[in-house]
């Protein structure tokens, strides 16, 4: 699944010309994920369930919280792009001890592949620039669950995805700047497991990313 989510990303990359201000921007941070509920059906473990777990990120636990995007700038104002968004999310040890899974996470990623539309303010006055973007895409989560079922462990098609984002670069010189931003992304997650079983949920995530970009 990795590799389909790098030749998704090449395909784009090779289909948009590359322009002069095109700019590449890798970012970490802290993320976090609300509440949301979770509903299927596990033959031969828990049976149909429904109900609603706590999400920790452990953004810098292995693998960490990251992303990377690239945004081809049209004009000094409106860009578009493409990007990698590894979220992660693992139920807490009281949600999966009170439903019966030993395992419940999207821990290798969420993985939320989207195309993005950004504007920015920018002032030749200043070094800054705030920022603003949306962006719309899929899921492809690592599925990570275990019940007396059964295991499931692997990448999958999961649904849609958006994000929204805003923040403020500040460049370091023509062609260097950092960032930082707030990041919220929704999904869609229908996932099947290994046991003819199925798992839905809805995740929000919220993040503070630090970043850096080049342009070129």
């Amino acid at each position: 699944m990795k590799t389909l989510i790098a030749s998704i990303l090449l395909f784009l990359f090779a289909t948009t010309p590359l322009r002069a201000e095109t700019e590449i921007s890798l970012y970490g941070g802290v993320q976090s994920a609300p509440s949301s509920r979770v509903s299927g059906h596990d033959p031969g473990g828990v049976g149909s369930f429904n109900f609603t777990a706590k999400w920790e990120g452990e953004s810098f636990d292995v693998p960490p919280y990251y992303g990377a995007r690239v945004t081809w700038w049209r004009n000094d104002r409106v860009g578009y792009g493409v990007e990698l968004n590894h979220a992660k999310v693992i139920a807490t040890d009281a949600s999966r001890a009170a439903n019966g899974f030993s395992t419940l996470e999207f821990s290798d990623g969420i993985n939320i592949v989207t195309a993005n539309v950004f504007y920015r303010w920018p002032d030749n006055a200043r070094r800054w620039t705030p920022y603003a973007g949306v962006g719309f895409g899929i899921a492809i989560p690592h599925v990570e669950v275990a019940t007396a079922g059964g295991e499931t462990k692997e990448y999958q098609l999961a649904g849609p995805a958006v994000q929204a984002v805003a923040g403020v670069s500040y460049a370091l010189n023509d062609r260097w700047s950092v960032f930082g931003e707030y990041k919220a992304t929704y999904s869609e997650n229908r996932v099947e497991l290994d046991n003819s079983g199925s798992l839905e949920t809805n995740i929000m995530t919220n993040a503070v990313n630090l970043g850096v970009a080049v342009r070129f």
